[in-house]
């Protein structure tokens, strides 16, 4: 991206605007055959445990909710499913994402999807001054206060990963 580039705010900006919440959008170099958040966080120089990826699930109770954990991580889903009400919790059918969030795979923010499911951090996000998600675009991430992220959110944390 060259420097004189102008960076198109999303709607998951201006919904950040709204609410008064100071972040900065950070572009990066999308790999459409890498959309890992390794490549992400070797794109942006930053350690991978701080970029953190927004994953949809869909619970056998409570319907559809939001988790978002470290990148390197993989998400556990009895712990996913227990801290959103549910028995058990499957992970959103890829073709499913654009429809039900407004958002593509590699693109999908906590923030501003197309309604407000409930929303679950892993626990580790506070330990850092900040934390990079998408944007709502792939190519673009929020680098932000973990706390104003949860609040804007309207988040909780919770241990939400396979420890190794």
């Amino acid at each position: 991206m060259s420097k004189n580039t102008e960076i198109k705010k999303t709607n998951a900006a201006r919904l950040l605007d709204q609410q008064k919440v100071s972040y900065a959008l950070v572009p990066y170099e999308v790999d459409e055959a890498d959309l890992s958040a390794q490549h992400v966080a070797e794109m942006l120089g930053e350690p991978i445990e701080q970029v953190f990826k927004t994953i949809v699930l869909h619970g056998d109770k409570t319907g559809y909710f939001v988790c978002v954990v470290p990148g390197e991580s993989e998400i556990d889903l009895k712990l996913a499913a227990k801290v959103s009400g549910n028995k058990n919790c499957a992970l959103l059918p890829l073709k499913d994402l654009l429809p039900l969030t407004g958002y593509v795979r590699g693109g999908c923010s906590p923030i501003g999807m197309k309604k407000h499911f409930p929303t679950f951090f892993h626990e580790t996000c506070t330990a850092y001054p900040y934390i990079f998600v998408s944007a709502g675009v792939r190519g673009l991430q929020f680098k932000i206060a973990p706390q104003d992220l949860l609040n804007a959110a309207r988040a909780t944390t919770a241990k939400l990963i396979i420890e190794s």
